[in-house]
């Protein structure tokens, strides 16, 4: 059996200003309107002499666009039990500053659209296991119980956010060279007890890549087969207490990531942690969902490109 149809794939439209404005303040984004800010966010200096409307043509338009996705995955996830984006989770960008190639600050809009119109949604877990701390999200829900963060990070490397871990409920300082065993010893020692604690509504895992060993920031050694182990964990734990759960794949700079990450969700597949035998209907399809703004569209009706879209299984 094909594991992804083209049924089952969905393409969000890009997020709009309004969408933005949920989060972000107006002057925040009409700096963005300066080629010169966004080289500095996105960390590429020569994009500052870019003509401002190729920027928001050529790279801006992407980043709404995976944003777009994030809240999208929220709203599948709420209705089919989960949902992978293949990209979003800009845990560096937080409602007024961006930084660390992050420039939209999705995690924050995804969490305040669900809580805003989904009933069923007042409880929130972010777990956050990029190498580095997630000090946007961080920022953006400082003392809001309906939040809870757990951040497994690197506390060697970018950001060093002192302020930020003020908003970590759990917080996993880990070293540089960090490798499997310890690493997914702490992640099985304190995942489920976080679950049985908090007992979420909904999880928004910020699944980065850049743990792998080699990853030229993130500064970690942990193999190919303990990230797949580490999503398993993941998936495994939240899907036994019949949470949804929406995987963002965030950061990750070596060409075998995107070879990771697909070995990782055939494994949760084969592992019938994802799929239509999981699938729960947690909240009615119609009206609270329908209140998001950021609209669903299937991949045939909308040209983007791949990395871009949610996906989540279906009814076979």
């Amino acid at each position: 059996m094909k594991l992804i149809r083209s049924d089952e794939v969905v393409a969000p439209i890009e997020a709009t200003e309004n969408d933005l404005l949920v989060v972000h303040p107006n002057t925040y984004l009409k700096s963005l309107k300066w080629s010169l800010t966004v080289a500095n966010i996105i960390e590429v200096p020569p994009v500052a002499l870019l003509p401002n409307f190729i920027v928001q043509r050529r790279i801006l338009k992407a980043f709404r666009c995976q944003t777009g996705g994030t809240v999208l995955a929220g709203k599948l996830a709420l209705e089919r039990g989960w949902a992978i984006n293949i990209g979003g989770g800009f845990h560096h960008c937080s409602r007024d500053s961006g930084g660390g190639f992050c420039v939209y600050a999705d995690i924050t809009l995804c969490l305040k659209m669900l809580i805003q119109h989904v009933d069923s949604v007042r409880k929130a877990a972010i777990i956050d296991l990029d190498a580095h701390q997630g000090n946007g999200h961080e920022r953006d829900f400082v003392n809001n119980s309906n939040i809870y963060i757990m951040d497994v990070y690197n506390a060697d490397i970018y950001p060093h956010d002192k302020d930020a871990r003020r908003g970590i409920d759990k917080e996993i300082r880990i070293r540089s060279g960090e490798r499997d065993d310890r690493y997914l010893k702490l992640i099985k020692l304190n995942y489920p007890a976080v679950l049985d604690a908090v007992k979420p509504d909904i999880v928004i895992y910020n699944a980065g890549t850049d743990i792998l060993d080699g990853d030229p920031l993130g500064g970690l050694c942990v193999s190919a087969q303990g990230i797949i182990k580490r999503d398993e964990i993941i998936f495994k734990e939240t899907r036994l207490r019949n949470i949804p759960i929406v995987m963002l794949t965030s950061g990750g700079y070596q060409k075998s990531n995107a070879q990771i990450i697909a070995d990782s969700i055939i494994n949760l597949h084969q592992k019938n942690l994802i799929g239509n035998e999981y699938a729960v209907k947690l909240v009615s399809a119609d009206q609270s969902l329908e209140r998001l703004s950021v609209k669903e569209h299937t991949l045939e009706t909308l040209g983007h490109d791949t990395r871009y879209c949610t996906f989540s299984v279906g009814n076979e």
